[in-house]
């Protein structure tokens, strides 16, 4: 188990965006949502910073969810761990009786732990069989998106999801040779992808193969579809003065969160009304000034901290019945 995958990213300036929201005296006892549970570094940093929270962490990944139980049992029934993806949070939030929460936190992209276990098949730098399933009771994995997706549609999604411009080159590759052998372990794709790009391309952007391991997994997870529902889903679910904090990893992430924020930022009315309606008026109001970035200690102590973009909101107001 290597030490990195226990550092959590941005984890201060997580705390600190929520801490208003969680922080207050109230009769009532403050809810914070952790999304995406991992392995618990933000769940237990927000356990222990707000001893009057009760938080209610989400992960699809049985795994995660057993290694993350043992790290937060000291906390008792304040933590309650589900099973769920995170689009499903209003379902959970109905089952468990909780009309409104105070704070949200997405950590998205792949947890540490499944980059590090070498058989999930996430990480291009090992070989594993390609499955890049968050739950891995459900769905179809990697290999059989290779093997069965027609062309068209791989060089969609290698476009779409891993913004790869080569896309249409390495797929000609992936057809050439999956209908020599099927593909099932991730060395095999990853020299392909080295063999297929002109020599410019490799010498740019680190691991050529990274892009396509994004897009794959991507598509694997539904991991865009699924963070479409479930940030507005989130916003929803805050009460007024509850704030959301959602740390992503690439631009297609970092994009659809900006877009939910500035919507539920702006006004709504009919251009021209010299007084704006209550109806019309924001939802949300920004807590940062575009994506925030980690900083240079940050990202020299934990790598994988580079790419990430951080941003924040508050509740401002009821949505109008």
């Amino acid at each position: 188990m290597s030490q990195t995958r226990h550092v959590p990213v941005m984890l201060q300036r997580c705390l600190d965006l929520l801490a208003p929201a969680l922080d207050t005296p109230s009769p009532r006892t403050p809810v914070v949502v952790d999304c995406t549970l991992g392995l618990g570094g933000h769940s237990e940093a927000l356990l222990s910073a707000f001893p009057a929270a009760r938080l209610i962490a989400l992960d699809r990944d049985k795994e995660a969810l057993r290694l993350s139980g043992e790290r937060l049992a000291p906390y008792g029934d304040r933590a309650t761990l589900v099973h769920a993806v995170y689009d499903e949070l209003p379902e959970v939030l109905a089952r468990l009786g909780i009309p409104k929460v105070q704070g949200v936190l997405f950590d998205l992209g792949v947890s540490s732990m499944q980059l590090d276990e070498a058989d999930r098949g996430f990480a291009y730098a090992q070989d594993a069989p390609l499955d890049m399933r968050m739950d891995q009771t459900t769905g179809i994995g990697a290999a059989e998106v290779l093997n069965t997706y027609p062309p068209g549609e791989l060089v969609r999604i290698l476009r779409a999801y891993g913004e790869e411009k080569q896309a249409k080159r390495i797929v000609s590759a992936i057809v050439r040779e999956r209908d020599k052998e099927p593909f099932s372990n991730s060395a095999r794709l990853v020299e392909l992808i080295r063999d297929s790009l002109p020599q410019a391309a490799k010498r740019t952007g680190g691991n050529p193969a990274k892009r396509t391991f994004q897009a794959l997994r991507i598509e694997v997870n539904g991991e865009l579809s699924v963070l479409e529902r479930a940030v507005p889903a989130a916003v929803a679910s805050l009460a007024v003065g509850g704030r959301i904090a959602v740390l992503s990893y690439h631009s297609l992430e970092d994009r659809l969160v900006k877009q939910v924020f500035a919507a539920g930022a702006a006004n709504t009315a009919p251009p021209g009304l010299p007084v704006v309606p209550e109806r019309y008026q924001p939802r949300l109001k920004l807590l940062t000034r575009g994506a925030e970035l980690p900083t240079e200690e940050e990202v020299a102590e934990n790598r994988r901290a580079a790419p990430a973009r951080l941003r924040g909101a508050q509740r401002i107001r009821e949505e109008e019945r």
